[in-house]
């Protein structure tokens, strides 16, 4: 089986469900989890974990992210892009200074409608359930933050520009509002999701790395699929690395608790103890690794104990 985290490109016409559903027949194996939904007609990256990585899903999910988007001003539709119910149209007569003015002015906080087609859940049903039942029910603003746009071109009726966005922004709903704004309605025609961002770990998964569902079965059939699958632990560049002694072996492989005594620095033996004391920080996080150098789990330092618990066991 394989356990880390990949760079998928989903293309157009795929749910995330359909690349996850064809990973696992590619792969051999159930276990495997996306960090980030795309739409059908959405295409680029797309974070996928595999076996016991999918216990960072929760993690990596809701990161920033890039796109390049292009809205089509003068229509509005049902699920807010191109390939929904078109619900009107109208003339674009805003000018290409008042277009550009329209679109930067969303840059930084701003409260956002999701979309009714969207897997958000109310009263323990997902919005796009009562969307295909043809009922709309209204939806509370989230604050999101879009952290820049850069305008490719405008061409009335469109315009094409990259964003970064935060977590939970709906670019869908961005082109929406910016139709809004103009007075002319207006819908996301394309988007291409360009990287995901975690200022955590400093990790960025982009486009230009991001592989095909063809090319991922051509390096499974050729023996290959390994080198480019992440280690789990490097998801983590940031947090120091110990490693058990054989003393704590036990303990560390059933996730108990663990004093600072019983670990050691993973690049230096010997250790010297105090170096391992020197994070004894409420809340630092840390991996831990078995006494083979093996990573098994990611631990707590816990002031109330002194000692270090389990956060997350990746056996």
């Amino acid at each position: 089986m394989y356990n880390g985290v990949i760079n998928v490109y989903k293309e157009k016409g795929f749910t995330s469900f359909d690349v996850v559903a064809k990973l696992r027949g590619i792969l051999h194996q159930k276990k495997i989890g996306h960090t980030g939904t795309l739409d059908p007609d959405a295409e680029g990256v797309l974070v996928v974990c595999l076996g016991s990585a999918t216990k960072l899903c929760e993690i990596l999910t809701d990161k920033d992210k890039s796109y390049e988007a292009t809205l089509l001003l003068g229509k509005t539709s049902d699920t807010e892009d191109i390939s929904g119910n078109i619900l009107s149209e109208c003339d674009v007569t805003a000018s290409e200074e008042e277009i550009r003015k329209a679109v930067l002015s969303f840059v930084g906080e701003y409260e956002q409608t999701p979309p009714m087609y969207s897997a958000i859940k109310v009263n323990g049903k997902k919005l796009y359930e009562l969307a295909r039942e043809g009922k709309e029910i209204e939806r509370t603003k989230r604050p999101v933050v879009i952290q820049r746009i850069d305008i490719l071109s405008v061409d009335v009726p469109r315009v094409t520009f990259k964003v970064s966005c935060g977590k939970g922004t709906y670019i869908r709903s961005l082109c929406r509002d910016i139709g809004e704004k103009l007075g002319c309605g207006g819908l996301m025609e394309q988007l291409v999701r360009n990287s995901v961002d975690c200022k955590e770990t400093g990790l960025s998964f982009v486009k230009e790395d991001a592989l095909t569902l063809a090319k991922i079965e051509e390096l499974v059939n050729s023996g290959m699929m390994e080198d480019k699958i992440l280690p789990i632990d490097s998801m983590f560049p940031k947090l120091p690395r110990f490693k058990i002694q054989d003393r704590g072996e036990k303990k560390l492989a059933n996730g108990n608790i663990l004093k600072t005594r019983e670990l050691c620095m993973l690049s230096q033996q010997p250790s010297d103890e105090k170096e391992v004391q020197s994070y004894e920080k409420n809340g630092t996080q840390c991996l831990v690794y078995d006494w083979n150098g093996v990573f098994t789990a990611i631990y707590r330092y816990d002031s109330r104990l002194n000692a270090w618990k389990a956060e997350k066991m990746f056996l």
